[in-house]
């Protein structure tokens, strides 16, 4: 992570606040630093010790061009997710998690191909040949897969690692994942199980500067990951037509040189040649 995690930034933005103590989850008393006012306060150095470690580990999956599914259907977080994963070109749900996303991928690329199959009826003319109450029809299906699906169009296969924001809310989609041996990243406030993500970050998952945040170091963690594989598929191209430049130069030398060999043979017959006529002419 290039930007180390700032500790006043993260207590300025309410990070350490967790949930009352009647809600605690045990599994969370290692993140726990204090208790005030029948609140847990969440100690901050893990938070940050676990963010660099899970940020790592997101930038080296987005360095070997996998996908990052994101998940964030509470309404705090759902926009805020949403816009900064925009920007990374990755694939978000912040609407109704669907069972089976994952598990039964076959079903969600049939149902984004539907979509696709919609958009294309608006272009090929099939949609002039429709009745108004089909095409109502037909535009109300379209507008509840694009809002169920319509962020996830481009993911074609299964992530390499999904990133949750509240694993309580999002237990469907956590089970799915660890079900299918898909990377685990989330955070986990003090009401959550800590022991069921691969990679858990300590934080309040209520709040939205909290979440807003985490979000910032996740995803500048993955751009960099990205700007790192474009610059090495840039280096690796520039190296293969060094390469191919190399060889053509080696083959254009090669020619070169068995043409001359060619030519100097061809003068030496013909010196030969003229010789044993010199010594013919004079017996």
């Amino acid at each position: 992570m290039s930007k180390k995690a700032d500790f006043k930034e993260l207590l300025d933005a309410g990070v350490h606040f967790g949930h009352l103590k009647r809600k605690w989850n045990p599994a969370m008393a290692p993140y726990i630093f204090d208790e005030q006012k029948g609140i847990h306060v969440i100690d901050l150095n893990k938070t940050i010790a676990h963010l660099e470690q899970a940020c790592l580990a997101l930038k080296q999956i987005a360095k070997s061009g996998k996908k990052i599914l994101f998940v964030a259907t509470k309404k705090q977080a759902k926009q805020i997710v949403a816009d900064k994963v925009k920007e990374i070109n990755m694939p978000y749900v912040t609407e109704r998690w669907t069972g089976g996303m994952l598990t039964n991928f076959a079903t969600t690329r049939k149902s984004v191909r539907k979509m696709t199959s919609i958009d294309k009826m608006q272009t090929d003319g099939t949609w002039d040949t429709l009745s108004k109450r089909e095409k109502l029809f037909i535009t109300r299906q379209r507008e509840k897969l694009e809002k169920n699906f319509g962020s996830i169009a481009d993911m074609t296969r299964q992530p390499a690692a999904i990133f949750i924001v509240d694993v309580m809310k999002e237990n469907i989609a956590l089970k799915e994942a660890v079900r299918l041996g898909i990377s685990t990243f989330a955070m986990v406030d003090t009401n959550s199980n800590p022991k069921l993500v691969d990679f858990p970050i300590p934080a309040n998952d209520d709040a939205s500067k909290s979440v807003a945040i985490i979000m910032d170091y996740v995803t500048n963690a993955i751009k960099e990951g990205l700007e790192e594989r474009k610059t090495a598929k840039s280096k690796q191209e520039a190296e293969k037509k060094a390469e191919e430049t190399k060889k053509k130069e080696a083959k254009a030398k090669a020619d070169s040189e068995k043409a001359e060999k060619k030519e100097a043979s061809k003068e030496t017959k013909v010196e030969e040649k003229s010789e044993v006529k010199a010594e013919d002419k004079s017996e």
